[in-house]
């Protein structure tokens, strides 16, 4: 491997599809598809000194930028963690994505 002088940084992923967060929001699949997961933290506890999400969105959404932003979303729910809302968004992506 050469030295570019910058670290190689490994994408993160979930279940086999890949994610990206920004702030608060946390995108789940990829822009290539038909559909992708939108997860939004909107409220969190501080618990030992780290802040854990008790309020996530997770919202269904086309990826076609042809569709108003309203009209994107195909489905939505909440949950009270993370980890729950990571598994729905991971059911939902997966049969969205396969036709089901």
């Amino acid at each position: 491997m050469e030295a570019t002088g910058k670290k190689d940084v490994l994408p993160l992923s979930y279940k086999g599809h890949p994610l990206m967060r920004k702030d608060a929001v946390i995108y789940y699949g990829s822009m290539e598809d038909k559909y992708i997961i939108m997860l939004q933290v909107l409220s969190s506890q501080p618990k030992e000194g780290y802040a854990l999400s008790d309020r996530v969105l997770i919202q269904l959404q086309y990826t076609d930028p042809e569709i108003s932003s309203v009209d994107r979303v195909v489905k939505s729910a909440e949950r009270g963690n993370l980890y729950d809302a990571m598994e729905l968004a991971s059911i939902w992506l997966e049969r969205a994505l396969s036709g089901k």
